[in-house]
């Protein structure tokens, strides 16, 4: 058993089963302190690990709606679960293009692990940059936030469906190991469905939601979240363990693998009160619109005949619909002065 496993083990042995959520919770804190989980000799590899076009082409994405801001000369730049800080990092150099944007930008990373905050500091040691545990610590004002394969990572709740009606699901633990129970509880209006269904919510995702959609709101500016998940909400059990690149039970090592579930956009799209809404869009296609297999073209200029081809796998891995094109979305909550951002200007002319 991991060190996690036992404290939890004995947490239930007193207090009782415990809810996905605070699992959740506990498996991401012990996890992420851990460090250095990402990468080919971590447990996954995220967009901005795989090619540096993905945190580039959101740094230029950022740079336009600075611009449609009015390009204030002082502004919240925050990024939401920054890894190993390379998304901020090609976000930065892509974004310098646009004059002014850099000298108004208020560096902000919302980060709980202090062994990832290590590998940022040293990936962003030529800027200023400000470290939050909670997003409600960044401070009020004109704010451009990101956030990449974050929301997966925030707890959720699962209800079942019974014979007497929905009940919650939670977690127990005997001898054997951990397992799932029911107890009483039922989900804010559920979805039509047969018996065993599994229903799944997050408050957390939403708590989120509202709180950035409400700054932005008050403030101006916007958000752009991308992340793997479905585009309706529905049944469907999608809590899911992955370590050393491979799928594994979700109560087998934890705090030793990554714990993450879908994200219902549907419900991020509910939660953006007083904002518009763009997307989501399929992460393949809003790439290929803001021009990425052209900055491929120009990265790949000169360059080794494997280098290249190195490029252009990157490339293809986050944009075509079997790999991560398609699971993977990408939704802005923006404020409603703001023009339509790019990459989402087609659906909204539908």
């Amino acid at each position: 058993m991991t060190a996690l496993a036992t404290e939890l083990a004995e947490r239930i042995r007193q207090d009782g089963p415990i809810s996905i959520a605070d699992y959740m919770s506990a498996v991401a804190d012990a996890y992420y302190a851990r460090g250095d989980v990402f990468g080919v000799a971590g447990d996954f590899i995220t967009a901005p690990e795989i090619s540096q076009t993905f945190g580039e082409l959101i740094g230029l994405w950022c740079a336009v709606v600075w611009q449609n801001m009015g390009a204030p000369k002082s502004f919240h730049l925050v990024e939401c679960g920054p890894g190993r800080g390379t998304l901020m990092k090609d976000l930065l150099r892509a974004a310098q293009r646009a004059p002014g944007f850099l000298a108004g930008a208020q560096i902000h990373l919302v980060e709980r692990s202090q062994a990832l905050k290590g590998m940022q500091r040293a990936a962003l040691r030529n800027h200023t940059v400000t470290w939050h545990e909670d997003i409600a610590a960044v401070p009020d004002g004109p704010m451009i936030l990101v956030g990449n394969e974050f929301l997966d990572a925030l707890p959720i709740r699962q209800f079942q469906k019974t014979g007497d009606g929905w009940s919650e699901r939670h977690v127990t633990a005997d001898q054997r190991g951990f397992a799932f129970t029911l107890r009483e509880g039922a989900p804010e209006n559920p979805p039509a469905a047969n018996m065993g269904a599994v229903f799944e919510t997050s408050p957390a995702i939403v708590d989120f939601v509202s709180q950035i959609s409400a700054r932005i709101a008050r403030s101006g500016g916007a958000a752009l979240l991308i992340d793997y998940g479905h585009g309706v909400s529905a049944t469907g059990e999608t809590l899911q363990a992955v370590k050393k690149h491979k799928p594994c039970g979700i109560f087998e090592t934890p705090g030793e693998a990554d714990l993450t579930a879908h994200v219902d956009f549907q419900a991020v799209a509910q939660a953006a009160n007083g904002l518009k809404v763009y997307g989501p869009v399929a992460q393949g296609t809003w790439l290929g619109r803001l021009g990425i297999k052209l900055r491929g073209v120009q990265l790949a200029k000169g360059k080794p005949a494997e280098t290249a081809r190195t490029i252009e796998s990157g490339i293809r891995r986050l944009t075509e619909p079997e790999a991560m094109g398609a699971l993977f979305k990408v939704i802005a909550l923006a404020h409603p002065t703001l023009a339509t951002p790019d990459g989402f200007q087609q659906d909204a002319e539908r």
